[in-house]
């Protein structure tokens, strides 16, 4: 008689990454409305963008009752420059406890064992896993010892996993796993998923590009059944990453390299509709999948940068709507390009709600112009007005909006 496949145990309150098309962590394209909208299509999971550690300890847990989220908020670093204007806090993390209930894996980017569990143990009671971040190869990540500046040192990694197993994932009955990256020879890469698989955790990512490879390099899979082997052997469920365009490819590439799952990430970044098989219709038009998005957005009160930014990935850039949405200053503007004329009077409550001036300028505006007319005065000339309307960047660490009225937790 053969025996059964070992197989590390499911928490509970986790999730088997086994037999699931996931949405990847993406940075501004994981945030809340892409999830929900993933959802919606066919994902069976989704990752939240990368989140800092620090970033996450000392926030504010809040329920708001407008979004019915949870939010996780923080006051600005810089609030206290300007005592004339009134501090709004931050949105550092916000999930949504029903619409992603026993579906949403937290990414989390730490170079600590003790950050990442104090971190991790915030946000546990409402997702279904932790995900450490080992693979990221930009300077925000590297630069501090997280994502893949971790593969350089696979027994700290295997701490910070361990930490987290114990001190995490076993008090809340959740999954920890790891997101990696191929490393320089399949030899290191096997060395590197066999230690990473005793720490306990439930699933491995690999995303198939080395940590000097771009998105725009073709993925490699030549390490990908080996890979899948050393988890089988472990008990450790293992999804592939890397130019999976859709549902359909994902199951054929799970069946073709014995993985237990996929990730989808730039494509459904571009159309979530990726999720859905030909059976159910394929992608949808980029117009249908932008209505529902905005619906959803303008639902969870998503910060308008996002939205825009996430608008932008969405439409097709050839359209025309793509150039008057690049223009829009608000929800209503947005609405107004899209002809989403029944969403309009929700538009308007969200800028209300967001602080959104759609017909009178900001002060900063307002000063820059005052003080141009000025200098045209003095100067006796024609000087060009710099538009200061476009959006501020925020620090990853300080995502979101100014919160509406919410009940701390």
């Amino acid at each position: 008689m053969t025996p059964s496949p070992k197989k590390v145990p499911i928490p509970k309150n986790g999730v088997d990454y086994r037999g699931k098309v996931v949405l990847a962590p993406m940075v501004r394209s994981g945030e809340l409305p892409s999830r929900l909208l993933a959802l919606k299509y066919g994902a069976d999971l989704v990752w939240g963008p990368e989140t800092i550690d620090k970033s996450m300890i000392g926030t504010t847990k809040r329920i708001n009752p407008i979004t019915s989220t949870i939010d996780y908020t923080r006051t600005p670093s810089n609030s206290g420059r300007n005592p004339a204007v009134p501090v709004k806090e931050s949105i550092i993390y916000r999930l949504h406890p029903s619409r992603e209930h026993g579906r949403l894996i937290f990414q989390i980017g730490t170079s600590s064992p003790t950050t990442a569990v104090e971190a991790a143990k915030l946000v546990a009671p409402h997702v279904a896993g932790i995900d450490v971040n080992a693979g990221c190869p930009k300077p925000f990540s590297t630069s501090g010892g997280m994502g893949a500046a971790l593969l350089k040192t696979p027994d700290h990694l295997a701490s910070i996993l361990s930490a987290l197993v114990i001190e995490v994932g076993n008090v809340f009955d959740i999954g920890i796993s790891v997101k990696i990256r191929l490393l320089e020879t399949a030899e290191k890469t096997e060395a590197l998923v066999r230690k990473l698989c005793g720490t306990g955790i439930t699933g491995l990512t690999v995303h198939c590009r080395t940590t000097p490879m771009r998105p725009r390099e073709r993925a490699i899979r030549d390490q990908l059944r080996m890979i899948a082997e050393v988890c089988r052997g472990e008990g450790v469920a293992c999804v592939m990453n890397g130019d999976v365009r859709n549902r359909d490819e994902a199951l054929q590439l799970i069946r073709d390299f014995g993985v237990d799952g996929a990730m989808i990430a730039t494509a459904a970044e571009a159309n979530p509709s990726a999720f859905r098989t030909a059976g159910e219709g394929g992608l949808l038009p980029w117009r249908e999948v932008v209505e529902e998005y905005m619906k959803i957005a303008l639902d969870v009160d998503n910060k308008y940068g996002n939205t825009k930014f996430t608008l932008g990935q969405l439409i097709s850039g050839k359209s025309e709507v793509y150039r008057k949405v690049t223009g829009c200053k608000s929800y209503t503007d947005v609405c107004k390009a899209l002809e989403l004329d029944d969403l309009l009077e929700q538009a308007g409550d969200v800028d209300e709600r967001l602080d959104i001036f759609r017909t009178h300028d900001s002060v900063a505006v307002s000063k820059a112009k005052t003080k141009n007319k000025s200098a045209q005065a003095a100067g006796g000339g024609t000087s060009v007005e710099r538009s200061l309307t476009s959006e501020i960047r925020h620090p990853l660490s300080e995502r979101g909006v100014g919160m509406s009225t919410a009940m701390a937790v």
